[in-house]
């Protein structure tokens, strides 16, 4: 049977793995490349490709289960018994739904109240030990980092390797469906192993001559948890944005070295610019985002609006979008956005007014 088996088997070759027995895997990658019809016309961008990669149509629902097999196969194979790991809510339902397929033990430390219920829920039914912390995410991977030096378990935060080995796949998928590297890659950051990730496929595919040519790494960072394109540490870092949410990236360095080997920029967007994007990509496009995902979105906006996008050739942006949109659906249904249903009578000619 000529069945799709997850990205380790499909990209063997790129992927340091010792025992294809002890791979653990959901069928992840492979997800959804689209060409955006409407988004470059609003913006009088009528000769780019605008592409978004939907990584929230992965098996956890974000791009997290990239990395999470590759991190849960190597400890599989070294013979771990837990994962441990620190999260804002995605990362805490790959590991937990990655360990319970390999029947290891995941313990989660998020901050208290400070994730979203969708990906809270994902972790808890998973079945892993859920830990909340008085503090933020930053706070809980120094105690996970701490705890996997002493302790029998293996943390599969972005600071793994493994884990940026996984995710570069996401840009090998790219090349594949492309044809060659795009001319801009667009994605959030927030502990900025993604950004680090995808340049890293990328090279490979262009030292290995698949591709011959490399895109320009272009990261967005929400404007209350920017500490890449400040400069500086958020101690408090706060945005909707919960999955970007974090003050001190673990992979700062990394991230800027793929922004300038690459030509590429990291900026900045607000709540309101993402909230924005996020409406604007599901009532055009039909896609629903997390929130964080439109930090994507809502650059190729700031940066249309900037004149900052080429429009005299012909040029193709991708997009990434991490997470799906209904892991985090409280910045749609509230109190504001229920006063914009209409209630009617179960009255056939009531109804009828409406197409009147």
């Amino acid at each position: 049977m000529n069945m799709y088996q997850g990205l380790i088997r499909k990209y063997r070759d790129y992927l340091p793995v010792e025992d294809d027995r002890k791979i653990v895997t959901l069928n992840e990658g492979r997800t959804l490349f689209l060409k955006l019809s409407k988004l470059p016309k609003l913006f009088g961008l009528n000769r780019v490709n605008l592409y978004v990669k939907f990584e929230g149509l992965n098996p956890t629902g974000s791009f997290k289960d990239r990395g999470m097999t590759m991190a849960v196969t190597k400890a599989n194979e070294a013979g771990s018994k837990a994962v441990i790991c620190a999260s804002t809510g995605n990362t805490s339902a790959s590991a937990a739904a990655y360990a319970a397929v390999s029947g290891m033990k995941a313990y989660v430390l998020i901050p208290n109240k400070k994730i979203a219920l969708g990906k809270l829920a994902q972790a808890i039914v998973y079945g892993a030990e859920v830990i909340a912390i008085d503090g933020n995410f930053d706070d809980a991977l120094n105690m996970v980092r701490k705890l996997s030096e002493t302790e029998d378990v293996t943390l599969v935060n972005s600071v793994n390797p493994y884990r940026l080995q996984g995710q570069k796949t996401g840009a090998f998928e790219i090349c594949d469906d492309l044809g060659r590297s795009p001319d801009y890659l667009m994605l959030p950051v927030g502990n900025a192993g993604n950004i680090s990730a995808y340049w890293m496929g990328f090279k490979e595919y262009y030292q290995n001559k698949v591709v011959s040519n490399l895109p320009k790494m272009t990261g967005f960072q929400a404007a209350g948890a920017a500490p890449i394109v400040e400069n500086r540490i958020f101690e408090n870092p706060e945005t909707v944005a919960t999955a970007i949410r974090i003050g001190n990236p673990a992979s700062w360095h990394l991230a800027t070295a793929a922004r300038d080997e690459s030509g590429g920029s990291i900026d900045k967007v607000t709540d309101e610019e993402i909230l924005a994007a996020q409406k604007l990509l599901s009532a055009e496009e039909g896609i629903f985002a997390e929130p964080a995902s439109c930090a994507s979105i809502a650059g190729f906006v700031k940066m249309a609006q900037e004149n900052k996008i080429e429009k005299d050739k012909d040029i193709d942006i991708v997009c990434i979008l991490t997470g799906n949109g209904l892991k985090d659906t409280s910045v749609v249904v509230n109190e504001e956005t229920e006063k914009q249903i209409r209630f009617f009578k179960p009255d056939l000619d009531e109804l009828r007014k409406l197409f009147r």
